[in-house]
């Protein structure tokens, strides 16, 4: 089994936490796995199509932290990432764990960025994909 790791440079405090439990989950696992970088969440979804068509990998784990701002662009990128990475699952039956934490301010990102990893979404993340891809 491999998982591919897409995870946005936007927020890298943050992300790089939800990454570090994503590892450990998989390292414990013994799940072989790669991650690329992209920019932002809105960027996700395209990489996720691009990972899926590749044959290369059994599942997905998508990182990133969006904070709300003033204005719409938060709706806009929320929807959009969440919107497409069903896209991508659907449409090219690969299990994606969807750890894009959509949140008011980065304190509430950081809870759930924990260095205690059963706090950690990205650790918690790598127990669904792995789940998933055994369910299929």
């Amino acid at each position: 089994m491999k998982i591919g790791i897409i995870a946005t440079q936007w927020n890298t405090a943050i992300v790089d936490k939800l990454l570090h439990g994503a590892e450990i989950g998989l390292r414990e696992m013994d799940i072989a796995f790669e991650v690329i970088r992209v920019p932002g969440a809105f960027e996700i979804p395209l990489m996720a199509a691009h990972m899926a068509t590749t044959g290369n990998f059994d599942g997905l784990i998508a990182l990133g932290v969006v904070i709300k701002g003033e204005t719409d662009h938060y709706d806009m990128i929320c929807r959009a990432c969440t919107d497409g990475i069903m896209r991508v699952m659907l449409d090219h039956r690969i299990p994606i764990a969807f750890e894009v934490l959509m949140v008011d301010d980065a304190e509430k990102a950081s809870v759930r960025a924990s260095d205690k990893m059963s706090d950690n979404k990205g650790y918690t993340a790598a127990g669904v994909v792995v789940e998933m891809v055994g369910s299929l």
